[in-house]
């Protein structure tokens, strides 16, 4: 496993990038229990920044974050 066994307890986080990002996903998950019920909108976008801040920890890198940094190194359009 990548983060140890899950037998064995919670993993450490050894690099603060982590827990950084894994308090932004807690966070965020906190965010769409609140808002699940009112908003579905919300909360689906609160489950889809949970979902990228675990993905920074474990290294996925998706078609957004691809996005992101061609707009952002690149300025496209402008």
């Amino acid at each position: 496993p990548r983060c140890g066994d899950p037998l064995a307890g919670s993993p450490n986080l050894t690099q603060s990038r982590h827990s950084l990002h894994l308090g932004d996903c807690l966070a965020a998950l906190a965010r769409y229990d609140r808002e699940r019920r009112r908003d579905l909108g919300l909360a689906a976008e609160r489950l889809r920044l949970a979902r990228r801040h675990l993905g920074r920890i474990t290294g996925h890198v998706g078609a957004e974050d691809v996005l992101d940094i061609i707009f952002r190194d690149f300025c496209v359009g402008k």
